[in-house]
This record gives structure tokens, C-alpha cells and sequence, in this order.
């Protein structure tokens, strides 16, 4: 019993460590450095597909882990970041000076924003704060500020606090999945190993049963 106790609790805090960490990181890498959170994604993400399928030998269950961890990490990224400014930051009017694009080093060319806000205070915002070309020159444009100057501004054509649906549920989705996939395997696990245990205390008591028929009277 202390054994199937055991492989229970380390179920659960498997379960529920991969997107906490995942989810985690990718919050300190958009105070931080944009790295930290990739790293913990992937540090995680490893993690359950050698859990999962190394170590509790199911395959489809790691498939699906890893790749809802990974996933997580990308669309936990953009939800968090506008989550966090748009709950706790501050609101400021803006006015888009210029748009256009930039070629970043794998030479993709992505959208570029140029907003000055009423303090006079000029700031460059790309894909990650909401810009995606969908703003013209002298449009007027809400920014929400981080307080602590920790996160980049995150762009919105209103003064609308809602989340983008999209990105909340997949984010809400993938944070129910990963865990999902994790329980699931450890439950298999676990029911392996308690078939494996009644299959040798069977084998036990046959033998035993065989000994005592043969002995002599």
C-alpha cells in the first residue's frame, strides 16, 4: 500500500509541476529575458516525455504532453503578457507615429509599430505587444504600462480590457490537457503495477498450493 501511495503522489506532482513550471517560466522570462522562458519550456517539456514515456512507458501519452507543454509555453506567453498589463497595468493614450516592418535574424520580416504616448515617452512595438500591421500612421491607440517597467507595452486599438479568446482558451485548454496526459499515464502505471503485484501473489499462492498437494501425508 505504501507503494501504490507513493506512485500516486508522484502522479499528481507530475501532473501538476510541468504546467505550473512551464507556465512559471515563461512569466519570469517576460520580466526578464525572453530566453528563461523558452528554457523552462523545454526543460519541462523534457521532462514529461521522460516521465511519461521513459520512465512510465507510455508513449501516447508523452506524444501528447510534450507537445501540449510546448504549446503551452507559446500560447501562455502572449495570454500572460496581455493578461498581466491589461489586470494590473496602467493605461495610457498613445498616437502610432509609424509602421513598417523589420527583418529579425532568421530573416523574417515581422510588423513593427512606432507609438508616442502622452508623456512623450517613444517606444517600438512588434508581434509580442500586439502589432501585427493591423494599425495605421496617426492612429490613436491605448497602451497598457507595466508598473514595475519589467514587461514591454502591450497595443490595443480601444480602451478594451478583455482577453483575445483564442489565445485565453488554448491557454485555459493546454493547462488542462498537459496535466490530463501526465494522470493518465501514471494511472496506467500505476494499474500495471498493481496487475503485475496480484499476478506474482497469484503465482505465490499457486506454487505454495502445488508444494502442499505434492508433499507427502
Amino acid at each position: 500500500m505504501r507503494t501504490t501511495g507513493t506512485t500516486g503522489t508522484n502522479t499528481l506532482l507530475w501532473s501538476a509541476s510541468v504546467p505550473v513550471v512551464t507556465l512559471a517560466g515563461t512569466l519570469l522570462g517576460l520580466y526578464t529575458w525572453m530566453w528563461i522562458g523558452i528554457v523552462c519550456t523545454l526543460a519541462a517539456a523534457a521532462a514529461a516525455a521522460i516521465v511519461a514515456g521513459g520512465v512510465w512507458h507510455r508513449a501516447g501519452a508523452a506524444v501528447v504532453a510534450t507537445g501540449t507543454t510546448m504549446a503551452l509555453g507559446l500560447f501562455g506567453a502572449s495570454t500572460l503578457h496581455e493578461g498581466c498589463l491589461k489586470r494590473f497595468g496602467e493605461r495610457v493614450d498613445a498616437v502610432v507615429v509609424d509602421t513598417g516592418q523589420h527583418t529579425n535574424a532568421k530573416g523574417t520580416e515581422l510588423d513593427i509599430c512606432r507609438v508616442v504616448d502622452t508623456s512623450g515617452a517613444v517606444q517600438d512595438l512588434g508581434n509580442t505587444e500586439n502589432c501585427y500591421g493591423q494599425f495605421k500612421p496617426k492612429q490613436h491607440v491605448v497602451l497598457y504600462k507595466d508598473p514595475l517597467g519589467g514587461m514591454a507595452s502591450w497595443v490595443e486599438a480601444t480602451d478594451d480590457r478583455g482577453l483575445e479568446p483564442i489565445s485565453l482558451w488554448a491557454t485555459g485548454g493546454l493547462s488542462v490537457l498537459t496535466p490530463a496526459a501526465l494522470g493518465y499515464a501514471g494511472t496506467r502505471r500505476l494499474s500495471d503495477a498493481e496487475s503485475d503485484a496480484k499476478r506474482v501473489r497469484r503465482s505465490r499462492r499457486n506454487r505454495a498450493g502445488a508444494r502442499t498437494s505434492t508433499s507427502p501425508r
